[in-house]
């Protein structure tokens, strides 16, 4: 990220696909293709880890900081890799298209899941035993606490037998053997992922283009990490959260945002050197080629909610280790592309830390016509060379949606005296676009919805709001050769291409 270049993100799961929800096949090539076509270097997706109905498919609740969500595994690939056959894809059912209904997806894929792996189970495949291997100290426990969860009802796992919960190693090895096929089932799954997307990371890596990862800060309480590794957690003698993780009053919401997350002993971290933590960022590093880490801000003091309180009012500021763990990270990883999520209240210790470890921050411009007119930090004259420039991200509104609903008379205002001219909602994004563009930041990621000029009904997630969220998918036909030029001719004008 050391010269000027830019990127769109896109979920995998907006991608299009006749099997309802973006995957890793033939439409993934081709945005790929439309990326290198245009000049870009990026890239960014949100987080790829499982996800779960009951938070909303929201990615940034999952069961496993080290494990990929299977439901985006192309069923395409599956038959031409010998583990499906075309007959097995049908009945096909009629998925809609410009959205994900998780539930229909999940329905129809493990009916796939089930007659796949009954094949590969009667083969051998060396590569299999390798990546078992190699991926041992997160598969083994994540595999059999996914099979544990479905035969306990979805109970969480403090409410499991004592000796599971627990972790009882001659409990264990029962359940290991007792539910050896879809325990191996669901090795098999996450290897067939990985495979995938290693073509596809290797696809976009051979034509220029970056994989700009996302990883959530937080793991779920009720998910392998905190089954696995309960001492890293607040938590009680009961193994329940003594105190969550969320943000205070913001932008987003009066109440401010009660996550639910268990929260870190940093002091147990620390202890060990933060060994989870480095193996985290060495299996991200090896997905990735460039890590967004949400929610920034938390490893240098977090917002801790008492775990009885229904919203996040009630929380208060407490320090993470921050400067011995970086120092721990950078040494570990000297220049790695890590990105840090620093949007929301932003103190100045926070800075502090982003300046000395060169960690470059995010410059919305949503944010930067509000107020302060001259010295915002998200206005294009403000922007610093070490930052990414985003028109929006996954948590706002799109750029038009933004212009039509949420600016008031007075940052319109703003906004037209910065243009120096008035514009209709409907050329809003190509300027936020040609600013982003035209920064001195040597980082521009522009939301594919921004770039297809969408409306609010294209909005990705409403903050606080539990339903509805993560759902919006991208039609075939949207990617039209007049905003490929456009889009091209900005990279070239604006020094962005490859």
């Amino acid at each position: 990220m050391k010269k000027r270049g830019s990127g769109i993100l896109l979920p995998v799961t907006s991608l299009p696909s006749p099997y309802g929800i973006g995957d890793l096949g033939s439409p993934a090539y081709e945005f790929a293709d439309f990326l290198a076509g245009t000049g870009q270097q990026y890239w960014q997706m949100l987080p790829l880890n499982p996800t779960d109905p009951v938070y909303g498919s929201s990615p940034y609740h999952s069961t496993s900081a080290f494990a990929s969500n299977v439901y985006l595994i192309s069923p395409e690939l599956m038959v031409r890799e010998g583990l499906l056959t075309e007959d097995e894809l049908k009945p096909l059912p009629a998925f809609p298209q410009d959205a994900v209904d998780y539930q229909a997806v999940m329905r129809y894929k493990n009916r796939l899941f089930e007659r796949a792996y009954k094949r590969f189970s009667s083969s051998s495949d060396q590569a299999y035993e390798q990546f078992l291997s190699r991926h041992s100290h997160w598969l083994d426990d994540f595999s059999l606490f996914v099979t544990l969860k479905v035969h306990f009802r979805q109970k969480m796992w403090s409410e499991w037998p004592q000796a599971i919960r627990d972790r009882h190693p001659a409990a264990l090895r029962k359940a290991m053997l007792q539910f050896c096929n879809p325990v191996g089932k669901e090795k098999f799954l996450q290897y067939v992922f990985f495979r995938q997307w290693a073509a596809l990371k290797s696809y976009c890596n051979e034509r220029g283009i970056a994989i700009f990862g996302d990883m959530p800060i937080y793991v779920d309480y009720d998910g392998v990490d905190v089954w696995k590794a309960p001492e890293m957690f607040k938590l009680d003698q009961a193994k329940r959260p003594l105190s969550v993780a969320g943000v205070p009053p913001d932008y987003f919401s009066e109440t401010g945002q009660r996550w639910g997350n268990p929260l870190y002993q940093w002091d147990v971290l620390k202890s060990n050197r933060y060994d989870w933590w480095m193996r985290r960022m060495v299996h991200n590093l090896e997905m990735f080629d460039v890590v967004r880490i949400d929610h920034f801000r938390g490893l240098v003091a977090y917002w801790e909610i008492p775990a009885d309180q229904e919203t996040a009012v009630e929380g208060t500021w407490v320090e993470a280790p921050a400067e011995d763990f970086f120092s721990v990270l950078v040494k570990r990883f000297p220049d790695s592309p890590i990105v840090a999520e620093d949007l929301g209240i932003i103190t100045p210790d926070v800075k502090d830390m982003m300046d000395r470890f060169s960690f470059p921050g995010m410059k919305v411009l949503l944010f930067a016509f509000n107020d302060d007119q001259g010295t915002n930090p998200y206005l294009p004259h403000n922007h610093v060379e070490n930052c990414v420039v985003y028109t929006g991200t996954h948590d706002n509104n799109t750029a038009r949606g933004w212009f039509a609903g949420e600016a008031s008379p007075a940052v319109k205002r703003n906004l037209f005296r910065y243009l120096g001219r008035e514009l209709a909602a409907d050329a809003i994004h190509w300027e936020l676009i040609r600013i982003a563009m035209m920064s001195v930041a040597k980082t521009v990621i522009i939301p594919l919805q921004d770039l297809l000029g969408l409306g609010e009904e294209a909005r990705m997630n409403r903050p606080s709001v539990t339903e509805g969220n993560w759902k919006w998918r991208m039609l075939p036909h949207q990617l039209t050769p007049q905003i490929k030029k456009t889009l091209a001719d900005m990279t070239v004008i604006y020094g962005r291409a490859r």
